[in-house]
């Protein structure tokens, strides 16, 4: 049966697969620093257009230039995180006012309203850091962060799927494995695009023609640079973008080999419906990547890429909210009227 706040999860999980697509589109047509403030644009709730608007700009930021399609890119995708914070906010409420009653979920819902604050400092960050590798890696992380637990409160208020008894405890294990590589191929994903990695090798399977080439992992995976550069465009050199973008090639394939062996699984145990979905979703996500490599990172793939990302990572979260342990039964359950009826009869009769 379906709980209250459902339709409003269910909202926000839409709303959210939109967001973290925005997100990918900025970062892409690199609109991340379209405008050089937060939370407004030059000091506008909108990018500047009127000539007085333009001269404000001008006078108050000299070295960023107004260039109005990056600003609208990323004021737009702003717009749409703040209407889905509004909406955690009010699940969050809702959850509070309803805190005590059966099955009403409160810690989902108040982590949630606290990793959408932690996100809004991530996305002011993001700018007044400049594109800082790390803090661009930790703000996409927060929105597939965001997506996952807004899919899970979702499942939660659905009611409609019961956890799986009488399966093993190591499919179990193997789908939380398989669920904690996604979400690390996300992070060396985001640290991909935050570097400007995407295209450091050209063609598959090798890399600049060769199976290892000359890699830099020590600058590659410097996760202390100075914060300061303007990092639009990325600061590594050649190497390290090497070094990141092969790491993440055998992170698919590490990925891809564990999903594989969970989908065998799942078929084995009579759970052929998810294992085909699994198996569609990475099927889709390796067709992206591969895609982005040899036609050169088209916007469209790369968006697509990016929302591919995020449908494996709810199909893991999916399978392992349905193989989650079952809940304890009560040592006694309510009797019948009838069999009650009966042991009040055999107690007369004693």
């Amino acid at each position: 049966m379906r709980k209250p706040g459902f339709r409003i999860a269910v909202l926000a999980t839409l709303l959210a697969v939109v967001v973290v697509l925005l997100g990918a589109y900025t970062r892409l047509t690199h609109a991340g620093l379209g405008c050089p403030d937060w939370p407004g644009c030059y000091g506008f709730i909108g990018v500047p257009q009127s000539d007085v608007q333009l001269a404000h700009a001008e006078q108050h930021f000299p070295d960023a230039p107004v260039e109005a399609h990056k600003g609208w890119n990323e004021m737009v995708h702003r717009y749409f995180a703040g209407s889905l914070g509004l909406l955690i906010l009010g699940l969050a409420v809702h959850a509070l006012r309803r805190r005590g009653r059966e099955q009403q979920p409160l810690k989902l819902p108040l982590l949630l309203l606290a990793v959408v604050i932690a996100q809004a400092a991530f996305g002011m960050w993001t700018v007044t850091l400049k594109l800082w590798p790390q803090v661009v890696t930790a703000h996409l992380l927060g929105g597939f962060t965001t997506l996952a637990l807004l899919f899970l409160l979702s499942l939660r208020l659905s009611g409609a799927f019961a956890s799986l008894s009488a399966l093993p405890s190591r499919l179990r294990q193997l789908a939380a494995l398989g669920l904690a590589l996604v979400i690390g191929q996300i992070a060396l994903g985001g640290w991909v695009s935050s570097n400007y990695a995407a295209v450091a090798c050209i063609d598959l399977p090798t890399c600049h023609g060769q199976w290892w080439p000359a890699m830099d992992f020590a600058n590659g995976f410097h996760l202390s640079q100075h914060i300061g550069p303007n990092y639009l465009g990325g600061q590594l050199d050649s190497e390290a973008r090497t070094a990141i973008h092969l790491t993440h090639r055998l992170g698919a394939l590490v990925v891809s080999l564990a999903l594989l062996g969970l989908a065998w699984q799942l078929w084995r145990h009579g759970l052929g419906k998810l294992a085909g979905l699994l198996l569609l979703a990475l099927a889709v996500q390796i067709s992206l990547g591969v895609s982005n490599v040899l036609l050169h990172l088209p916007l469209p793939v790369a968006v697509a890429h990016n929302g591919g990302g995020a449908a494996l990572l709810l199909m893991l979260v999916l399978i392992n909210y349905r193989l989650r342990a079952p809940t304890a039964k009560r040592a006694a359950q309510p009797l019948d009227n009838g069999s009650t009826a009966t042991r009040l009869h055999s107690g007369n009769a004693a």
